[in-house]
């Protein structure tokens, strides 16, 4: 450690810097002293090689903290960040660089390539009847497309994008870094360009460089019979814009069902409570049913009782993407009026007189 320059004192900052001056100092110091661009091979690489080793650190707030604390010796070992003085994410960053050797790169190579655009979410209310026959709906939504003007380039019409001289397109730069494990290196996103490879200097005026726009588009979509609550529609290539010519992303469509005002659905059947009067479910009649595709007449027996349920095969929900349906549940509900008249509590009376002529519950509980 001896006569290593404080990483403030490398890169110009004060220890109060923020990241952005940071960053400044180190694309300074790096155009300045990279060695494909300096004719002082020897002095310019390794001034290069003191830079970026200051940059990696403070650049990153969990290093930059040990390094406040130890100082040098919270890397180059005697310190307190454990395994002789090295932190442990250094550590594991070490190792992901080595990962990123045998895997094509890392991040910063995986930066600089075709990027997939991001999905799209959007929550669609359709009606109970819509979720059961199937429906067509305009949505309009705002994503991001390629820009028309520079075709995704982000460069001006009639204008390229150039060669970043950091990283010599590359979009990353190495690092050689010598850990208790031994010597590794670090690749991380080259600081000029982003990690794009390219610089942009005369950026496209319609999209401000970033090659995409945001811009609204109604699509139609096809709801198919049968979806219910919480299910989710996906429109390939209707997201977001790719980067660098990558595809776009997808559209997802998340479904909520309102609620109907008498009929319940379970899977693929639906479920009714039907009012029934005493006198119909005494002596059976023949009932009205309504269902989701109009009224249909189903007789019940006499002495129907209540809580009773029925079945009504093809009067449910139509699966998706098939012709099978479920099911319609009718249970009945047998209502006692609350208002009778005089005549009616007069009838009624003689009906209990007679019906008690028969056996009494107690009886028929008791087998007497």
């Amino acid at each position: 450690m001896a006569g290593k320059r404080d990483y403030y004192e490398v890169l110009g900052v004060g220890k109060d810097a923020g990241g952005d001056e940071i960053k400044k100092a180190y694309r300074k110091l790096a155009k300045q002293y990279h060695p494909d661009v300096n004719e002082q091979k020897e002095d310019a690489a390794e001034k290069f090689k003191e830079a970026s080793e200051a940059y990696s650190v403070l650049s990153d707030s969990a290093k930059r903290q040990q390094y406040d604390n130890f100082g040098h010796a919270a890397f180059d070992g005697g310190g307190r960040g454990g395994f002789g003085g090295f932190g442990f994410d250094d550590i594991m960053g070490g190792f992901g660089d080595i990962f990123d050797s045998f895997f094509g790169g890392g991040r910063a190579a995986r930066r600089s390539g075709p990027t997939r655009g991001a999905d799209l979410r959007m929550e669609l209310k359709i009606s109970f009847e819509d979720s059961a026959f199937g429906i067509k709906k305009e949505v309009r939504l705002n994503k991001d497309a390629e820009c028309a003007s520079c075709g995704g380039t982000g460069a001006k019409s009639g204008t390229t994008l150039k060669t970043c001289g950091v990283c010599a397109g590359a979009g990353q730069i190495k690092q050689q870094r010598n850990t208790a494990f031994g010597s590794f290196v670090n690749v991380a996103d080259c600081p000029e360009c982003g990690g794009s490879g390219k610089i942009n200097k005369d950026p496209c005026p319609d999209c401000g460089g970033r090659g995409i726009v945001s811009k609204q588009k109604t699509i139609s979509v096809s709801i198919p019979a049968g979806i219910d609550n919480g299910q989710i529609i996906t429109i390939r290539g209707e997201g977001s814009a790719g980067q660098r010519g990558g595809p776009p992303g997808d559209l997802l469509i998340y479904i909520t069902v309102a609620a109907h005002k008498y009929f319940k659905r379970e899977g693929y059947d639906i479920i009714i409570e039907m009012p029934v009067s005493f006198v119909d479910a005494a002596l059976g009649a023949e009932l009205t049913v309504p269902t989701l595709e109009g009224k249909v007449k189903y007789k019940i027996s006499a002495g129907t009782q209540t809580g009773t349920v029925f079945r009504l095969k093809d009067k449910g929900i139509q699966h998706i993407h098939s012709a099978k349906k479920g099911s319609l549940y009718v249970q009945v509900k047998v209502e006692v009026p609350k208002k009778i008249s005089e005549k009616q509590k007069t009838l009624l009376r003689e009906f209990d007189k007679l019906d008690k002529k028969e056996f009494s519950f107690f009886e028929r509980v008791l087998g007497k």
